[in-house]
């Protein structure tokens, strides 16, 4: 069995000191020559020198590692969120550990403690419970959809976005607009069971401080730019069932809406299967518009009009904010409006 690679071995073959070796694998502190860097990359690659991580850390008092907490690993959205955050995390030489806290504030309590017990060098959280337990966090923390006291932050413009969707749809001609959203009384199974109280991961989907949800507050103020009066409302979960119970209530309304906005796509996806069973159209009979712009969208039939998060971006910002480590800095990335068929266009 050979002996496992040095970075002895890599500076002998590079023609270079060990300290160039040291510079380069930790990006640092002094500058390489891009001649010498390149051989040291060259030796690396051909003798298959693998840096001791532990070590490293031990020395520079950083591991490197971002951790990642999502209320729900199997949303769409937070999964392509996961995806760009760890793209944006590796072009600056982290990676990123990431667990799902089932929406359970006592399980994401357990998660922030394991990940700060494995020394991560920051921690995000996307789509908190409203009081997360950050006792003991001495690394920066983001929190991703939500605005918490102190706690820098990283979101869309949900009201902005929410209000543009409803100009759209008024636009369209639509007079009689309704919302699906979730939050505080969202309802769970049939409606016949009347109300619950919400998860944490609705209730953090974009809510501002008092909880009254951004996309409600930008769905009013289109619908007041209008001179309309509010529409049918009904809270469900954020989900696809939550969406599907939302659309078989608002199809048996006597005076059924034109038009819907939903407050998410998998809220929108079980809204299209209501409306499809009980023998209506999109757009024709219910023009529909979402929030997120999750790939899932684009395949629906008919394609849904979304107003898109800024997934990319987010990342990317939330990214910057762990390693310059902000303290209390709130950013709030514009959407963008992506027109389909399902609003009629």
């Amino acid at each position: 069995m050979s002996s496992p690679v040095t970075r002895n071995d890599v500076a002998r073959y590079a023609g270079v000191s060990t300290a160039v070796v040291s510079y380069v694998v930790n990006d640092g502190p002094r500058a390489v020559s891009p001649a010498a860097r390149e051989r040291v990359l060259e030796a690396i690659r051909v003798l298959g020198y693998r840096p001791n991580a532990t070590a490293r850390a031990l020395r520079t008092g950083s591991t490197r590692t971002f951790g990642l907490i999502t209320p729900d690993g199997g949303n769409p959205l937070f999964a392509e969120l996961a995806k760009a955050i760890d793209k944006a995390a590796d072009e600056r030489g982290y990676v990123v550990l990431q667990t799902s806290a089932d929406g359970d504030p006592g399980t994401e309590r357990t998660k922030v403690a394991q990940l700060l017990a494995r020394q991560v060098s920051g921690l995000v959280l996307v789509t908190p419970t409203e009081a997360p337990d950050l006792a003991g966090a001495d690394v920066p923390v983001v929190v991703v959809n939500r605005v918490l006291p102190g706690v820098s932050s990283v979101s869309p413009r949900y009201r902005e976005g929410a209000r543009a969707a409803v100009e759209h749809l008024v636009w369209h001609g639509h007079t009689r607009i309704a919302l699906v959203i979730g939050g505080p009384g969202a309802r769970r199974g049939g409606h016949a069971a009347g109300k619950a109280a919400p998860t944490p991961a609705d209730e953090g989907m974009g809510f501002q401080r008092g909880g009254v949800p951004e996309r409600e507050r930008g769905w009013r103020e289109g619908l007041r730019g209008a001179g309309l009066a509010d529409g049918p409302l009904i809270r469900v979960g954020f989900s696809r069932e939550g969406g599907y119970d939302a659309g078989r209530w608002l199809v048996g309304l006597g005076e059924r809406p034109t038009a819907v906005f939903a407050s998410s796509d998998l809220q929108a996806v079980g809204l299209l299967r209501a409306v499809r069973e009980a023998g209506l159209r999109v757009p024709e009979d219910l023009a529909v518009v979402a929030f997120d712009g999750t790939p899932e969208a684009e395949w629906c039939w008919p394609g849904l009009t979304v107003v898109r998060q800024p997934v990319e971006r987010m990342a990317a910002e939330v990214v910057r904010q762990l390693v310059e480590g902000t303290n209390g800095e709130a950013t709030a990335c514009p959407t963008e409006l992506v027109v389909r068929k399902s609003c009629g266009c």
